[in-house]
C-alpha cells in the first residue's frame, strides 16, 4: 500500500474509489485501517472516492512519540496534511469510536475542509473516561516501568505495529524509556482532561458551534453507549441519527468486527446522507 511523509513521519495510505466526492473515514481504538476496507469498497461502489489510513502509531504507519501535542491533535494535524497533499478536500469525514472523535476535532480546526460528517460509535459517559485513558496511555506505561523498552515491544499493539513496519522496532527500542514514559503520561493527562465533556474530547461549546451537516449511528456498548451518540445528535446543530437494529448489550467493549452484519445498512445510510447533502 501507499506510504507518503505526512509532517515528517510516514503514514500507510490507501483510496478506494477512482472518481467522486471525497471521503475520508478513520478506524477506533488503536486498529489498522484494514478493518474499514469492506465499508469503504461498499461507499466507493456509490460513486465516492474514500481514503483511509493508518494513523501514527498505528498499524503500518511510523511511531512518533512527541508531546508536542496531545495525540489526537497530532493525528488532526497529520489528516489534515495527508487530505492536502492528496487534494482530497472538502472531505465527507468519519469515523467509528477514536476516529468519530478524531473527526470532530478535525471539524472543529478545519470547518471550511469538511463536506459532512459521518460518526459512528461515539464515545461518552463516565465508563470510557476511566477505561480509555488506562487502555491507549497506562498500560504501555506500567509496561515500560517494569521492563523498559523491551517490554513495550512485546506488548501486542507494538508488537503487530513491528511487524507491519520493521523500523518501528527501531524507533521504540532505541528510546529511553524514561521519555517514552514521559511522553505518553502527558498524553494521557491531555485525554483525561477531556474525558469528562459531553462527547469525549469535545466540549458543549464545540458541537454547538459545528455547521457541517452530520449523520451519527450510535454504539450499542459500555465505551460506545447509545445515550453518547443521542447526546451528540442534541448538541450538534441539524444533526441526524440512524439507529441500527441492535441494542445496547452491556459489554463493555463490542468489536467493531461484531459489526459486519450491519456493514450494508451503515453503507446506506451514510451514501444517502451524503448524497442528500450534495442535492441540497
Amino acid at each position: 500500500m501507499p506510504m507518503t511523509n505526512v509532517r515528517g513521519i510516514a503514514i500507510k495510505y490507501e483510496t478506494i474509489g477512482n472518481s467522486g466526492p471525497w471521503v475520508a473515514i478513520a478506524t477506533g481504538g488503536r486498529s489498522p485501517y484494514d478493518e474499514f476496507v469492506p465499508l469503504a469498497q461498499k461507499i466507493a461502489g456509490a460513486g465516492f472516492r474514500v481514503v483511509l489510513h493508518d494513523r501514527r502509531n498505528c498499524g503500518g504507519s511510523e511511531v512518533a512519540l512527541d508531546d508536542s501535542q496531545s495525540e489526537d491533535e497530532h493525528r488532526v494535524s497529520d489528516w489534515h496534511a495527508l487530505l492536502s497533499h492528496l487534494d482530497a478536500t472538502p472531505t465527507f469525514l468519519g469515523g467509528s469510536s477514536s476516529g468519530a472523535r478524531m473527526a470532530l476535532r478535525y471539524c472543529v480546526r478545519f470547518p471550511e475542509l469538511v463536506s459532512g460528517l459521518l460518526l459512528m460509535r461515539v464515545t461518552g459517559g463516565a465508563f470510557q473516561a476511566k477505561r480509555l485513558p488506562e487502555n491507549y496511555y497506562g498500560i504501555f506505561i506500567q509496561a515500560a516501568q517494569k521492563g523498559g523498552m523491551d517490554a513495550v515491544c512485546a506488548m501486542d499493539h507494538w508488537k503487530a505495529s513491528i511487524a507491519a513496519r520493521p523500523e518501528n522496532g527501531d524507533i521504540l527500542r532505541n528510546m529511553p524509556p524514561e521519555r517514552f514514559i514521559a511522553v505518553m503520561t502527558r498524553w494521557r493527562e491531555a485525554f483525561v482532561a477531556g474525558s469528562n465533556l459531553p462527547v469525549a474530547g469535545v466540549s458543549k461549546a464545540e458541537l454547538n458551534a459545528i455547521k457541517a451537516p452530520t449523520m451519527i449511528i450510535p454504539g450499542n456498548d459500555m465505551v460506545h453507549n447509545a445515550a453518547s451518540g443521542r447526546v451528540a445528535h442534541d448538541l450538534i446543530p441539524g444533526a441526524q441519527i440512524h439507529d441500527l437494529p441492535i441494542e445496547d448489550t452491556g459489554a463493555e467493549l463490542v468489536p467493531y468486527a461484531d459489526w459486519a452484519p450491519h456493514e450494508d445498512e451503515i453503507a446506506r445510510t451514510y451514501v444517502d446522507f451524503m448524497k442528500r447533502v450534495m442535492a441540497a
